[in-house]
């Protein structure tokens, strides 16, 4: 499978109270198709990935709204929702669309508006991805990853201050991301200081509530580039799903739904998990990018932790660099936009365009966006 990512176009992330989703996403749309140096009339159809749009915004027809805000409204476009997932879920749709024929050139885009809310809404809207159970017993999402966290503690003597060691890496990433949400650098003491939300997770184990969009626009023939960008291409696609509640889950210390679709990409791709250069992965909060790092291949269980701490996947250390862009914790986690963030993140690293964060020789990339308490996750691996 080979796709080409035409264009890429990304928002600040944060709390943009003076944008509405349309400005916003008029903003990403009009930076993919300059990236792409083609006009939305080349295009054939439209993805929309968003989560919280109904709930929130008393709006789920978000197709038929951001045609006719393009000014595309005789385009087939289509609404994608999978809780965090959505950004993946939509580019993995759009990528099927394209391997059958249906469309020649895509645009994906995700949009999420957040922060105009209170954080009991916020709180309560992201809980429809749970299951009846955990929202009857009053548990949220950081509740949920605590009980993740506290269980891979118990079983591999995961320390609190390696969750924060991620976080620390992850701000330090942003630092250099000027889209980034949090561009201050953080200490593990910050950290651990910061007030607790569920044990054992704090304030700044978390990822931000956001705003912001992102798109991608593919096509299924070969785009000429000028010579001073690669082209790069989505070489696999993969979904799978698990228990929508942890009560249905054997083991707590690992994502069975990352794990396998992480498996079928790597087959997918004809590569194995240590060929992955730069990574994009879901770290909605500091544990789960260590579940991650084990859950894809990238170190064996128990050991990412630790590796972390190490600074085995910081920048500039030579070897797999994991979060970039500072991930969702620090470049801003606007649940839609979040998993096309992703991939125009990895695209950016393997165009060698990233600037100050630019991972040295980069020629394979993966991201990986999780919905839920891991229901459901997508992996994309992209080549230049």
């Amino acid at each position: 499978m080979k796709i080409p990512v035409l264009g890429i176009g990304v928002t600040k992330f944060g709390e943009l109270w003076d944008y509405s989703p349309r400005v916003l996403v008029k903003q990403a749309v009009a930076e993919a198709l300059n990236d792409a140096r083609l006009k939305i009339t080349d295009v054939d159809a439209i993805f929309v990935a968003n989560m919280l749009s109904g709930i929130l915004g008393n709006q789920e027809n978000l197709g038929a709204l951001f045609a006719d805000e393009l000014k595309s409204a005789n385009k087939p476009a289509f609404k994608i929702e999978g809780a965090c997932a959505s950004g993946g879920l939509a580019i993995h749709n759009a990528v099927n669309s394209v391997l059958a024929g249906v469309y020649e050139k895509v645009l994906v885009l995700g949009i999420e508006k957040m922060t105009d809310h209170n954080p009991a809404e916020i709180a309560q809207a992201l809980m429809s991805a749970g299951h009846d159970e955990e929202r009857a017993s009053g548990i949220s999402f950081p509740g949920l990853y605590a009980i993740l966290a506290r269980a891979h503690m118990e079983k591999y003597g995961t320390k609190e201050e390696e969750m924060a060691a991620v976080a620390v890496k992850n701000h330090y990433h942003a630092s250099l991301n000027p889209k980034a949400q949090f561009q201050t650098q953080l200490t593990i003491e910050q950290i651990m200081k910061s007030s607790c939300v569920a044990d054992p997770l704090k304030l700044l184990d978390c990822s931000p509530v956001s705003d912001g969009a992102a798109a991608i626009i593919i096509s299924n023939i070969k785009y000429q580039r000028s010579k001073t960008k690669r082209t790069v291409n989505i070489v696999a696609s993969t979904v799978a799903t698990d228990s929508l509640g942890l009560r249905g889950r054997k083991d707590l210390t690992t994502l069975k739904a990352a794990m396998v679709a992480g498996s079928k990409a790597y087959q997918q791709a004809k590569i194995k998990s240590s060929h992955i250069d730069v990574a994009e992965v879901h770290d909605c909060f500091t544990i789960a990018e260590i579940l991650a790092m084990e859950d894809l291949g990238f170190f064996s269980k128990g050991k990412a932790a630790r590796a972390i701490t190490r600074g085995a996947t910081k920048l500039g250390n030579g070897g797999l660099v994991v979060n970039p862009s500072g991930g969702l914790k620090a470049c801003g986690h606007p649940v839609g936009a979040t998993g096309i963030k992703q991939v125009c993140e990895i695209v950016t690293q393997l165009r060698n365009e990233a600037g100050e964060r630019q991972v040295k020789g980069a020629k394979i990339g993966l991201a990986h966006n999780v919905g839920g308490s891991g229901a459901v996750a997508v992996v994309h691996i992209l080549k230049n």
